[in-house]
């Protein structure tokens, strides 16, 4: 009981300690505020991601963060990045600038948490546009899909 009540303590610290980080990088004046736009974000993000992508994210994001975000059903097709942004503002009710930055704040913040290879491979899986929002220049050329024969 005793570890599990340690293990408890080391995950609720951790969330706290990604909240009060996306709450410096974004400027929100409060945790609330914080913790609101991360789930938010980070929900978006779990109708867009699949596969090993999906699980190695969650696994390095602390417990409520994760649960947000595999909550979410995969969308049957990806958004581009620009799509993202305004999905997001079309459910949360704010003006695409505020989700663009939203969305750049937390994605900076689970991109230090996720680490470059991971993000590499999130960014490999995600159409274009996603790597403006992580903070990296759109160098790579997007894969096309192969033309189907007729």
């Amino acid at each position: 009981m005793t570890a599990q009540l340690h293990d408890r303590r080391d995950a609720t610290a951790t969330y706290d300690a990604l909240l009060a980080k996306v709450r410096y990088e974004g400027a929100y004046p409060t945790r609330e505020r914080a913790e609101e736009v991360t789930l938010q974000v980070l929900g978006a993000l779990g109708r867009q991601l699949t596969g090993d992508e999906r699980v190695d994210l969650a696994a390095r994001l602390p417990l409520p963060a994760a649960l947000e975000f595999t909550g979410q059903v995969p969308a049957t097709a990806q958004s581009t990045g620009w799509g993202f942004v305004k999905d997001l503002a079309h459910r949360t009710g704010t003006s695409p600038a505020v989700a663009r930055w939203n969305t750049g704040t937390v994605f900076k913040v689970i991109a230090d948490l996720a680490g470059p290879d991971l993000v590499d491979r999130i960014l490999d899986q995600l159409p274009e546009g996603y790597a403006l929002l992580f903070g990296r220049p759109e160098l790579r050329p997007r894969r096309r899909p192969e033309p189907q024969a007729a």
